[in-house]
C-alpha cells in the first residue's frame, strides 16, 4: 500500500534501515518533552526497543506501521506518522481501532505539516475501510497536538493511563468514528 503525496509532502512506510532517522529525531529535547520528559532516545533504545516494535505492528497491506514524513520539494526528512491498533501491546489490541501519532522535528514545527500528514494517513485509512474509529493520545499539556487532533475532526474521550509495556501514562484521549 502506498499513500498518496499530499500537497507538500510524501509518504512511506518506515523499516529497519530508516533507524538512523528515527535515532535523529529523538535527539532534540523539545521534539521529546512530551513524549518522556525531554530525555533523549539512546542509539540502543532504538535498535534494541522501538525497531523491534515498530516491526511487531507494521502490517503494509493494512496501512499499519511508522510512515515517513517527507518534503516533495527536497525530500528532506521531517518526521513521521505511527498507525497501529489502539492498545496493539496489551492483551486485547482493537484492530478496527487504530491511533493515530506524530513527532517532527522542531525546525517543520508550525508550518501545518503534522496535520497534512495526518490528515492524509487519515484519508487513506478510511478509503482501505477496515476500521470504524482512529484515535490519538497526548500528554494533556501538549496544546500542539490535541490541536491537531481537533482539526482531524476528533473528539476529547477522556484523560486516563495509558497502558504501554515500557512505561503507563496519564493522557488525554481523542477519537472520530469513521
Amino acid at each position: 500500500m502506498q499513500i498518496k503525496d499530499s500537497e507538500r509532502l510524501c509518504f512511506k512506510l518506515m523499516t529497519a534501515e530508516d533507524s538512523d532517522l528515527m535515532y535523529q529525531l529523538d535527539q532534540d529535547r523539545e521534539v521529546m518533552r512530551f513524549i518522556n520528559g525531554g530525555n533523549l532516545t539512546s542509539r540502543k533504545e532504538i535498535d534494541e526497543l522501538y525497531i523491534p516494535r515498530m516491526i511487531s505492528y507494521t502490517n503494509p497491506a493494512e496501512g499499519w506501521g511508522i510512515w515517513k514524513v517527507n518534503l516533495k520539494q527536497n525530500d528532506s526528512f521531517i518526521g513521521w506518522i505511527l498507525v497501529r491498533p489502539m492498545n496493539f501491546f496489551s492483551n486485547d489490541p482493537e484492530l478496527d481501532n487504530l491511533e493515530l501519532g506524530w513527532r517532527f522535528a522542531r525546525d517543520s514545527w508550525g508550518k501545518g505539516y503534522a496535520t497534512e500528514a495526518a490528515e492524509s494517513i487519515k484519508q487513506f485509512l478510511i478509503e482501505i475501510g477496515n476500521i470504524s474509529k482512529l484515535s490519538a493520545i497526548a500528554i494533556e499539556e501538549n496544546v500542539a497536538s490535541t490541536k491537531i487532533m481537533l482539526k482531524l475532526g476528533m473528539k476529547y474521550i477522556k484523560k486516563d493511563i495509558h497502558k504501554d509495556p515500557i512505561g503507563d501514562q496519564e493522557v488525554v484521549f481523542y477519537e472520530i468514528l469513521v
